[in-house]
């Protein structure tokens, strides 16, 4: 008994010494990173909105870490592509990915994937949300989102809404509307926002939800009449347009499209830190909310575990408005 009880008191120690020498050379490593060049990965095409928020991302870290973050385009079937390139990179801290809400949030639950979103990756900043507008033509019959609810409401199967496609965010938050609003109205959907507002503009379809970024110049010229938006707070950025939550009477509602960095699942947790950490100052630096004002997105920080709620969150609410419209994409 006394050479087992000898045995076990030296395998806990060797356990805690093996711990000791862990900790300081996870502390190293970190510090020591980055020691070269970090890519990003953009999995759409330069211009795009997710591409300017990941350059001026890349930008700012880049000046913080004191290494180069090149920008790696990736684009093609709707941002999966490049969003599987990153979860097949090393876990090592040197791949970080422009993530959306189309191609980790919605896109995996209407087709099959090669990756898993909470599997293949780790959150590590969520860094701006695109609010969404509720917008008419100039000559729709309502004044504001209550009569337009109420018009539509009594008249099921009349009214015509657009979208930028089936299963695009605009037409799941547009569905999410309806259902809470009651509305029995026909989906349009379009190839793009585009030819989605350009028909809205001209009558031929009754109502869209669309991002500020494309319907905000509509509206300030004219062209468009904004009854709501989709945050629920509002924005500075749609001076005089109450929040969809008010104006409709839809308590809740609150959404937008997101963007945000995440790594290679696996990837150790102090580097995980050291980016959030990077990311979190220069999202309070004057001058990028600035910038991403000027590309239509409200400046959200959310560290790591903060990031991971908000997700599970977003895919559990898309996933329902999903099931409860049955929507399905076209083959």
């Amino acid at each position: 008994m006394f050479l087992a009880r000898r045995q076990f008191l030296f395998l806990a120690l060797r356990t805690l010494l093996a711990g000791a020498l862990i900790l300081p050379s996870a502390a190293a490593f970190a510090q020591g990173y980055p020691s070269r060049p970090i890519r990003m990965i953009v999995p759409w095409p330069p211009g795009q909105a997710t591409d300017l928020v990941g350059r001026l991302m890349a930008q700012k870290l880049s000046e913080q870490l004191g290494q180069p973050i090149v920008v790696d385009n990736r684009a093609g079937a709707g941002g999966t592509i490049g969003t599987d390139a990153a979860a097949r990179s090393p876990p090592d801290g040197y791949t970080i990915l422009a993530a959306s809400s189309g191609p980790m949030t919605i896109s995996p639950l209407l087709q099959k994937l090669p990756y898993e979103p909470e599997r293949h990756f780790a959150p590590v900043q969520l860094v701006g949300m695109s609010p969404y507008l509720l917008v008419t033509y100039p000559s729709f019959p309502a004044s504001n989102a209550k009569e337009l609810i109420d018009l539509v409401r009594a008249n099921p199967g009349k009214y015509t809404f657009s979208s930028s496609g089936t299963g695009a965010t605009a037409h799941l938050i547009a569905e999410w509307f309806n259902s809470l609003a009651q509305l029995n109205a026909v989906h349009v959907p379009y190839k793009g926002s585009a030819s989605s507002l350009t028909d809205l503009i001209a009558g031929q379809v009754s109502y869209s939800i669309e991002t500020l970024v494309s319907t905000g110049p509509l509206v300030r010229s004219g062209k468009l009449k904004a009854f709501g938006i989709s945050i629920e707070k509002g924005s500075p950025m749609a001076p005089g347009v109450p929040p969809i939550a008010q104006a409709a009477s839809l308590p809740g509602f609150d959404v937008g499209a997101w963007v945000g960095l995440m790594v290679p699942a696996g990837t150790p947790r102090e580097i995980i830190a050291r980016l959030s950490d990077e990311a979190e100052k220069t999202l309070q630096t004057a001058d990028t909310r600035e910038r991403m004002t000027s590309l239509g997105l409200e400046v959200i920080s959310r560290r790591p575990e903060e990031f991971a709620a908000y997700l599970k969150n977003e895919t559990a609410r898309f996933s329902s408005i999903i099931r409860d419209a049955n929507i399905k994409l076209e083959q």
